[in-house]
């Protein structure tokens, strides 16, 4: 093995000391799945030389490419290291000799799987649970019952429960008020399978809305599984927030981060973290795209937020880094989120933009922001 070849022993140990260290699966996504061994963010080959800085903002973090065992990883490596990286190593092997010399035992990694954080909070909450066909039941019997979908707009609209509206999971207490205008409506929450069902419900259960909230079990999958019909389209999605949408959200993202503390800091600030030489930040923008492509920092990462609720490894790539979230001055969906990835052993802060303000244009103008 070549000086910039590591064993799979030696991954474990960086896994373990406490540095910085980014992994990267870089097999083919089909391959990959929802989840990488190791938790490892997958950057497809053909993408790692022209993607690498978005998920590794500082040349100098550690950063191990693990292949398929093909040996594709080698000569990204030194693709890379002539382009200025000097810390990138290939894992010996690929995933297929990592997975062997696991042995079944539990291996280290730096959060926790989305299914199994979900479950974890559903037991200790107790988050109330329908099944598809009791959903299918009291829609059939004209109950008063709305579902929300969790998912991205693209999900929602590849194919979701009949009737459902779009609500990404980040944006729920924001646009709950404009969705769900009835305090007597029963408020289903959905996604693909549990994890951003889970955490959509107990999201609104713990800001204390007035409805009651359940998640559906198994999501779309239970539905189908139930021989029912998913509709398909942007049947539903959600809009701008109204003001009286805006004020409930108030009320109740106060409600939600109660006991949640994270510094609030400044755009200098932000700057000059990610510029540490010593220490990678990320700069994420938890908006919506629609709102990101309108206007954004600059240097900053669109990256919804509902999103990193469930696998923030897909985004978040170097382990120890810190995360600054990125939203208006409501700040509703950046509290949404950090009061879920504290729990998963992330470093927070929150930097709060009045995004619709002539304060804005004139930053723009001089080269903080871009619109």
């Amino acid at each position: 093995m070549s000086q910039k070849t590591i064993s799979s022993d030696t991954l474990r140990s960086w896994l373990q000391d406490g540095r910085e260290l980014a992994v990267l699966d870089i097999r083919d996504p089909a391959v990959v799945g929802y989840a990488s061994p190791l938790f490892a963010t997958n950057l497809p080959s053909e993408r790692v030389t022209s993607e690498l800085s978005r998920f590794v903002p500082r040349k100098a973090v550690r950063t191990v490419l693990a292949d398929a065992g093909d040996g594709i990883a080698s000569g990204l490596a030194s693709q890379l290291e002539a382009a200025g990286w000097p810390n990138v190593f290939v894992l010996g092997g690929g995933i297929p000799a990592w997975t062997e010399a696991g042995n079944g035992a539990p291996l280290p990694t730096f959060d926790i799987p989305g299914v199994d954080f979900s479950k974890a909070v559903e037991k200790e909450k107790k988050t109330p649970v329908i099944t598809a066909l009791e959903l299918k039941t009291l829609q059939d019997a004209g109950e008063d019952v709305i579902v929300i979908d969790t998912r991205t707009v693209a999900e929602f609209a590849r194919d979701h429960v009949p009737g459902a509206v779009s609500v990404p999971g980040a944006e729920l207490v924001l646009r709950y008020k404009d969705v769900v205008p009835s305090e007597t409506t029963k408020v289903v929450v959905s996604c693909a399978g549990l994890p951003r069902a889970i955490l959509g419900a107990q999201t609104l259960i713990d800001a204390q809305v007035p409805n009651a909230v359940s998640y559906l079990h198994d999501g779309t999958k239970a539905w189908t599984a139930a021989g029912l019909q998913l509709e398909s389209g942007k049947t539903r999605i959600y809009q701008d927030p109204s003001d009286e949408a805006r004020g409930f959200a108030r009320k109740h993202i106060t409600t939600l981060s109660s006991q949640d503390h994270f510094p609030q800091i400044d755009i200098d600030t932000a700057r000059k973290w990610a510029a540490d030489p010593d220490r990678t930040t990320y700069l994420l923008d938890v908006r919506t795209p629609e709102e990101f492509e309108q206007s954004h920092l600059e240097g900053t990462l669109s990256s919804e937020g509902g999103q990193l609720l469930g696998v923030a490894y897909r985004t978040i790539a170097v382990r120890g880094s810190r995360v600054v979230l990125i939203d208006d001055l409501l700040g509703v969906r950046a509290r949404t989120v950090a009061h879920w990835l504290q729990r998963r052993g992330y470093e927070i802060a929150l930097l709060l933009v009045d995004f619709r303000t002539q304060n804005w244009q004139s930053a723009a103008r001089s080269g903080e922001l871009v619109t």
